[in-house]
């Protein structure tokens, strides 16, 4: 997993509530033996109904067709545990999500792939979902996990919490077997020295 410090960048607004996975990465990109998670994302709302790009739709215009930073509504990422949803943003280049509120088996994928998602408080988000909307990609954001700060381009910066063991899981780029690797010796010491004699003994007859 590539570790995650800080990222800086357009800062693309899709406040909408209740976008669910298969909004996010629809299926019709994962029928193939190598799906190209990138054009995927989104991929109905991008398009028009005869396939070609839709200008409308925020990704598609040309400030945030690079956008590494994704401002979204309530309950981002809703509806099924798809991995796939947070691989679409990896690949599309999106290293951090800043909204109200994310699902959980959402969130979870999100940082176990390296992706960002920040939560802030009602008032404080509606304030900087207003600013986002207002400089419509022509400043940029830096969002710092080291800090845990994110800084705006009117100069304030507005702090986020983050457990402690997922702020460094991503500042190290580890995902969950690489964070268990990290205490192998100890893992190791127990078993040679574990009271549960049926870890060490063989059993008659097997």
């Amino acid at each position: 997993m590539e570790p995650f410090r800080s990222v800086t960048g357009a800062a693309a607004p899709l406040i909408v509530d209740d976008l669910n996975t298969d909004q996010i990465m629809p299926t019709a990109w994962l029928h193939t033996a190598k799906p190209n998670f990138a054009d995927g994302l989104f991929g109905y709302m991008r398009r028009r109904p005869d396939g070609s790009p839709d200008p409308a739709f925020v990704l598609e215009r040309p400030q945030f067709r690079a956008a590494r930073i994704l401002v979204v509504g309530r309950n981002f990422g809703c509806g099924s545990s798809r991995e796939h949803a947070a691989w679409g943003m990896l690949a599309f280049g999106i290293r951090c999500l800043i909204g109200y509120s994310f699902a959980d088996f959402f969130r979870e994928n999100c940082l176990r792939n390296g992706v960002l998602p920040v939560a802030l408080p009602q008032a404080e988000m509606d304030a900087f979902a207003a600013q986002v909307v207002s400089v419509d990609g022509a400043a940029p954001f830096t969002v710092d996990l080291e800090a845990q700060q994110i800084l705006c381009p009117d100069g304030r910066a507005l702090a986020f919490a983050m457990p402690a063991h997922e702020r460094t899981a991503l500042l190290e780029g580890l995902d969950d077997i690489a964070q268990t690797l990290k205490h192998a010796d100890a893992i190791a010491a127990w078993e040679r020295h574990s009271s549960r004699p049926y870890l060490q003994t063989p059993i008659a007859g097997v």
